[in-house]
């Protein structure tokens, strides 16, 4: 089957749905909530402690074993879990916006908080159910499209929601919001069932097989590298965009300038970039895509250090907007590229009668240097400059590279997993 025939198969077609379903309860707390609050008056101390529901997505790994091990009376072990947690972020986020920010804050965090449980909850099963549902083969691009279209789910809580906002009451905004939960819902219905592994008998067997197996698969020395690897591939990347903003309001672009650039050079190439590397990963395999891609990261954190070396623009003009969405672009691109490798290196990884622990798990290591490592960024620019903090990101950048040589030698094919 060519490249294309496979773009078009129902099982990429069930991704897109997946991806979506997943990525729009995410960015409404990162998006639509912000500015809701904002434009109720609430103060943006408050708005920032709003970032601490994002836990359930580093923690996520905890409840795993309970989606692993019990399977709900309805419509099977991935699918029931998906559909009761889709139901309730449905009612929830529909809800939300009755509340007032003025009275019921107290209220609005509660929700907030059961809303990124159930979010977090829906990506445990999403994730297991797509590395059941695609072959060995599938997985680069399958991966490529889910996370695409959890990006693409962005613009309705990020754009549309906010456009719908200044004609319509908060209430009825997220009440129309909270319907693009049905397409997830309807896919949910009319899916199939993936049988690739019974479900650990005991709780027990569920929390500690996915450790054991993992660790035994091929000892402990193999197990350390790839744990080491998914802390350390995108450390570089991330600790060099956690600041970006205020590097391009230092830099001397306005507010509007970021705003427009970074949403048409950063969102589209990081969606084209997606879209490349899961075609190209079905034609040169995952452990080749993690080298090459992994290349377009670190030289796209170069591009940042170039664009900081040239100090504060005085008068921005064309020629500084464009040299600004350079770097913008080429950032996404490499982000677009990596992350899908990674995720289907991720998935590949994961053995089929654990999948939603061993996902779980290993998708919270990915995020530690987001949350910890980031933390650290503003002193270290404080202490450095701009220019020398973006090469110390080049350099963090390399020992994930180097343990491509242990944990996806460039010439081996085969999946790490066991199946």
């Amino acid at each position: 089957m060519s490249v294309w025939q496979q773009l078009f198969t129902r099982r990429m077609l069930i991704c897109v749905f997946t991806g979506f379903s997943s990525g729009l309860p995410l960015f409404l707390l990162f998006n639509l909530v912000p500015a809701w609050l904002r434009t109720e008056q609430v103060d943006l101390k408050t708005i920032g402690l709003f970032a601490l529901i994002q836990f359930p997505y580093t923690w996520k790994f905890i409840w795993s074993p309970f989606l692993d091990r019990y399977v709900l009376p309805v419509l099977g072990r991935r699918r029931g879990w998906m559909i009761l947690t889709q139901i309730g972020l449905l009612g929830v986020i529909a809800a939300l916006g009755g509340f007032s920010p003025q009275t019921d804050m107290t209220a609005i965090v509660l929700f907030c908080t059961l809303l990124a449980l159930l979010s977090a909850t829906q990506d445990i099963a999403i994730d297991a159910y797509r590395r059941e549902l695609l072959s060995d083969v599938e997985l680069g691009l399958g991966n490529a499209i889910h996370v695409n279209a959890y990006r693409i789910a962005g613009l309705v809580p990020g754009s549309l929601s906010l456009i719908l906002a200044d004609f319509l009451p908060w209430s009825t905004v997220f009440i129309l919001t909270a319907l693009f939960m049905l397409p997830g819902m309807a896919m949910t219905l009319m899916v199939s069932e993936p049988h690739r592994a019974s479900p650990p008998k005991t709780l027990r067997e569920a929390v500690v097989e996915p450790f054991h197996e993992f660790i035994t698969r091929k000892g402990w020395n193999s197990a350390l590298l790839v744990l080491a690897f998914l802390l350390f591939y995108k450390l570089g990347d991330s600790m060099c965009t956690a600041l970006a903003t205020p590097f391009y309001l230092d830099m001397g672009f306005s507010k509007t300038d970021i705003g427009l650039i970074a949403k048409n050079a950063g969102l589209w190439p990081s969606i084209i970039g997606g879209m490349l590397g899961g075609l190209w990963m079905v034609k040169i395999g995952i452990n080749r895509a993690l080298w090459l891609f992994g290349v377009v990261q670190v030289v796209s954190i170069f591009g940042f250090a170039w664009l900081a070396s040239k100090g504060h623009f005085d008068v921005i003009g064309v020629a500084e907007r464009t040299q600004l969405a350079i770097v913008i672009g080429l950032e996404a691109l490499g982000v677009g590229l990596g992350t899908v490798a990674f995720v289907a290196f991720i998935a590949r990884t994961t053995h089929p009668a654990y999948t939603a622990t061993q996902f779980a798990l290993f998708t919270s290591l990915m995020a530690i240097p987001r949350t910890f490592a980031n933390a650290a960024t503003g002193w270290l620019v404080e202490s450095m400059g701009w220019m020398w903090f973006f090469l110390l990101c080049v350099l963090l950048a390399i020992p994930g590279m180097l343990l491509l040589f242990k944990v996806a030698p460039w010439g081996e094919t085969q999946r790490i997993g066991s199946e």
